[in-house]
């Protein structure tokens, strides 16, 4: 049987957060892998960043270079064709789009996917040997199984998962290096008792002759307390250990435990329910790292303390120079947390996932009050449902109301939704045109956000090396 192999190298400290859409990019990661810890890139909607990329030209030829080594013949060379612009120049028109994923797609779909997750890992790993890993979204179901076979296919070390509970995703690893067919179960509501769905990737029907076996990447699950660590280190072989994340983490956020109650400001409410116990995820015998609000060399010493193998901090390694935030927006946030104007928001409706998400206000923020067009054209964040009549659907609470009722929905979940597969995209500098301007941007953060005016201490800037050296306590800030 192919296991994932033994430890020959000590656990990091740091573990680079898997921020948003393409904020973790090849390139953040590749600086805080070669500095000796674990950097991560996004996997999520690497797809449709890869698409974007090569129609702006792909500068500088990273894309390309990367695409020469993808291992499946053909695949580069018609992504070239489909999405690469030479000149780069748009002039205002709106970006190609690729298919929206279901629950079975296209081989030539499947395969953009698996040469999308191979280009940022293999990015992230060129020319050192530290450690890459993978973060995506157990929420965005449906291309899961091709990106990770993608980022095995270009050697990548660890696979790291939240937004849900990721119970197949060990079988399906092994699976997958073995050259077996992989499945995960697919979420589907309205279902009646007993009916099973599944998301299914063959390796072999992507290989014209012997299929090749792969490393297993290490898994960890990003759980939100110690209590779901226990079930899944109880039930589910093939975990390695686990990012334990609190509700002052950026991104969604798992709702709070104590239903119903929220600040005077309508954010929800956590409680001493929503705080993990260090002492209990200690006793699984499993590494773990603990995450929002760790952003400091104090909550890092805690951390290891408390039997810790480290932390994973998101927000400093989210502004610096290397992350994939777009130069302007992360230069106005930083401005403002100089001056201890930026806030971090709860928003229990943005996301139509159903999930709290955060939301990053500022006074200079360029689009506060855009108006934002209910559309779904992208599809990541879509929920598949049965239909009266028995077959699959997907609907997605940030699409024009009429069509989700249409499909099924309930109008009560329409209220203050907005498309996030859009608006992250727009954060990293990829804005859909439309008829009102540009997508406007949605930036979120975890709440340390407004404390980084005591890390930025006077500069305007600041880089991976910075953060990794602050994080140490080796005295430089």
């Amino acid at each position: 049987m192919s296991t994932a192999p033994a430890l020959a190298f000590a656990l990091p400290p740091i573990i680079q957060g898997g921020m948003g859409i393409g904020v973790s990019n090849w390139r953040l990661a590749r600086t805080v892998s070669t500095l000796g810890q674990l950097g991560v890139v996004s996997g999520t909607v690497v797809d449709t960043v890869l698409a974007r990329r090569l129609q702006e030209g792909d500068p500088g030829g990273h894309m390309r270079r990367a695409m020469e080594h993808f291992p499946l013949a053909g695949v580069a060379v018609a992504a070239l064709e489909r999405f690469f612009r030479p000149e780069g120049e748009r002039d205002g028109a709106s970006y190609d789009l690729l298919p929206m994923y279901q629950q079975a797609v296209s081989r030539a779909r499947e395969q953009f996917t698996m040469l999308a997750s191979f280009v940022e890992v293999w990015l992230a790993k060129e020319g050192h040997r530290g450690l890459v890993g993978i973060n995506l979204l157990t929420k965005v179901q449906m291309p899961n199984l091709a990106l990770l076979y993608g980022a095995m296919l270009a050697g990548v070390d660890f696979v790291l998962m939240g937004a849900g509970i990721p119970r197949d995703i060990p079988a399906a690893l092994e699976a997958m290096a073995e050259c077996r067919p992989a499945a995960m179960r697919l979420d589907l509501e309205d279902a009646p008792d007993g009916r099973k769905e599944y998301l299914r990737f063959d390796p072999a029907s992507h290989w014209d002759g012997a299929v090749p076996a792969l490393r297993r990447p290490r898994f960890l699950p990003i759980v939100g307390g110690h209590t779901l660590a226990g079930v899944l280190a109880r039930k589910t072989p093939g975990i390695d250990g686990f990012v334990v994340e609190g509700p002052t983490a950026g991104g969604h956020n798992p709702p709070p435990r104590e239903k119903g109650h929220f600040t005077g400001g309508g954010e929800p409410l956590y409680g001493p329910r929503d705080e993990a116990d260090l002492d209990r995820m200690r006793d699984l015998g499993l590494p773990f790292w603990v995450a929002g609000g760790a952003g400091s060399p104090e909550r890092l010493a805690e951390a290891r303390a408390a039997g810790a193998a480290g932390v994973q901090v998101g927000t400093l390694f989210a502004y610096c120079e290397e992350s994939g935030l777009d130069e302007g927006l992360r230069r106005s946030v930083l401005a403002g947390a100089a001056r201890g104007e930026v806030r971090v928001r709860t928003d229990s409706r943005a996301s139509p996932t159903g999930f709290p998400f955060k939301v990053v206000e500022w006074p200079d923020h360029p689009a506060p009050d855009a108006k934002r067009e209910r559309i779904c054209d992208l599809g990541y964040l879509r929920n598949a449902y049965v239909k009266p009549c028995g077959g699959v659907g997907y609907r997605c609470a940030s699409e024009p109301g009429d069509q989700y009722v249409a499909k099924g929905g309930q109008p009560g979940e329409l209220e203050g939704r907005r498309c996030l597969c859009n608006a992250l995209l727009a954060n990293i500098g990829h804005a859909q045109p439309r008829d009102e301007g540009p997508e406007p941007p949605l930036l979120t953060s975890g709440d340390d956000l407004a404390l980084l005016g005591r890390f930025l201490a006077g500069r305007s800037q600041y880089s991976a090396a910075d953060v990794v050296s602050y994080l140490l306590g080796d005295g430089r800030a």
